[in-house]
């Protein structure tokens, strides 16, 4: 049972984080290094938003270039070098390779041009050019077809809902508060002032006012949910991006493989993630009614299909072939553009007294819309103003590949831990995650249903056949002594979570 959670908080914080999705953790990880009181909440779980519906790709915006966004760019390369430096484990190399086509744009001068501005923004030659029979030899399910060859270049990928948490985990080791399943009801007032929040505990049904010395609003999509977050905001067009999850032996390939749509033109890739294939993505206006519940559309999932066996024609994949889907709706800042992946990614920043709101922007960039964020908070609370640049994690170097994965995922310390217990080392199935992660996760990082243990502290519930419905017996021991739910509990959890899943990520 979760008890009155609202009980234990202090009365007032230095600051308050709406959102924990990327941009709320990454204010949350940059404010406790200020030695501010800080206090996150979320109205659902950590990262159950946009920051788990991503396509999970830490990249500099390559495609970015073609519409001169230089800056974005330049900082995203920045970035994803820093994470790649600082979270290795959770953030890694991700070779990509970019099939060029006879009569096919763009061409390979044009690819090749593009690549070496992104080589020189990152401040190092990566990229080269592969032959057709190199190609083959490397990724033999892909189509040779008027194939030339191919451009490889580097870029990286990550779990995004692991990243959001681990951040959350070590904000609150480093003494920030956060709370998933809090929902704030309202902004209180002193005058013209936002001075805190009407919380309600969603899980013991309490509500309890806080005061704040400010308020972050990092809610995204939600942004605009607050009359007092209106003045000045702006018009958001929220975007949905839809994928698919494929076993790993019904799309073999080796590299992250990124080629044009043939009806739009538009950046589509399939890449090794987790032990599957994730593919994606489309870029669809999004219903606003429908914000808590986005979900891959027939269309959506055709249009994505037609692209996949043009180049890949002889694995002859369709949607009941993946192991599920899943989509997320990202809230890009609107520009006035037509087509939808023509908007901008930057992100928007705009406050009020006692109040400070941030929305759009990259998962990449994080850290450095934090610091933004706080830049303009310390305009009204000087003690906000971010200190020097720190390694966003502590991490070690590790040659043992499991052990670096765990450190990158948990920390270190707990990393260290869990390989003591090797009776819980093995894997949950044939997934990359072992039960010891599940039980620390189950214990430690507020775990409410099942769908959070496995949809985002792991990724279970997207990369195993039916949502793992056969691996339920076997994590049920392991782990509902974790949580203290009775069998009654667990039944109607595992009811819940099978039926979340069929509505919301089982394939068309």
């Amino acid at each position: 049972m979760s008890g009155d959670r609202l009980a234990g908080l202090d009365d007032r914080y230095d600051l308050i984080v709406i959102g924990g999705g990327i941009s709320g953790a990454g204010v949350l990880r940059e404010a406790v290094r200020t030695g501010a009181s800080a206090l996150l909440v979320d109205k659902n779980d950590f990262a159950s938003g946009t920051s788990s519906g991503s396509s999970k790709l830490v990249h500099g915006g390559l495609r970015y270039l073609r519409s001169a966004q230089w800056r974005l760019t330049l900082e995203s390369v920045r970035e994803r070098a820093r994470l790649l430096r600082e979270a290795p484990g959770l953030v890694d190399p991700q070779a990509f390779l970019m099939p060029v086509h006879r009569g096919v744009k763009p061409s390979r001068l044009l690819i090749r041009t593009g690549l070496l501005v992104y080589d020189l923004m990152a401040g190092r030659l990566a990229s080269c050019w592969l032959s057709a029979d190199e190609v083959a030899r490397r990724e033999p399910a892909l189509s040779r077809d008027a194939l030339l060859g191919a451009m490889r270049f580097e870029d990286a990928r990550t779990d995004d809902a692991r990243l959001v948490q681990r951040l959350i985990e070590d904000s609150r080791a480093a003494g920030a508060t956060a709370l998933n399943y809090v929902q704030v009801d309202d902004l209180l007032r002193d005058q013209e002032r936002v001075c805190g929040v009407v919380l309600h505990d969603r899980l013991a049904n309490t509500t309890r006012r806080i005061e704040a010395g400010l308020v972050v609003n990092a809610s995204g999509v939600w942004a605009r949910q607050f009359a007092s977050a209106t003045v000045g905001a702006p018009s958001l067009r929220p975007l949905r991006g839809s994928h698919f999850v494929f076993p790993h032996a019904r799309l073999p390939i080796a590299h992250a493989i990124s080629w044009l749509h043939p009806h739009d033109r538009r950046p589509i890739f399939a890449y090794p993630w987790e032990g599957a294939v994730l593919y994606g993505t489309t870029d669809l206006d999004h219903d606003v009614r429908a914000l808590d519940s986005p979900c891959m559309t027939a269309g959506e999932a055709s249009y994505l299909i037609q692209a996949l066996n043009l180049r890949f024609p002889d694995v002859n994949l369709d949607a009941s072939d993946a192991l599920c889907r899943y989509a997320g709706v990202r809230p890009v800042i609107a520009g006035g553009k037509g087509a939808p992946s023509a908007e901008s990614r930057e992100s928007a920043l705009w406050s009020s007294p006692g109040l400070v709101s941030i929305t759009g922007g990259k998962l990449t960039t994080f850290r450095v819309t934090a610091r933004q964020v706080l830049t303009e908070a310390a305009q009204q609370q000087p003690r906000l103003a971010p200190r020097a640049e720190q390694p966003l994690f502590e991490y070690a170097a590790n040659s043992d590949a499991s052990l670096l994965r765990l450190s990158g995922r948990l920390g270190p310390a707990i990393a260290q831990q869990l390989v003591a217990q090797d009776e819980l080392m093995s894997t949950v199935g044939a997934t990359p995650y072992t039960y010891a992660e599940l039980k620390w996760s189950a214990g430690h990082e507020q775990v409410h249903r099942l769908d959070d243990l496995l949809l985002r502290r792991t990724r279970i519930g997207l990369v195993s056949a039916r949502g793992g419905a056969a691996l339920l017996p076997s994590i049920r021991i392991v782990v509902q002594s974790e949580l203290g739910w009775d069998d009654a509990r667990w039944a109607a959890e595992e009811t819940a979570y099978l039926a979340l899943w069929q509505q919301q990520h089982a394939p068309l």
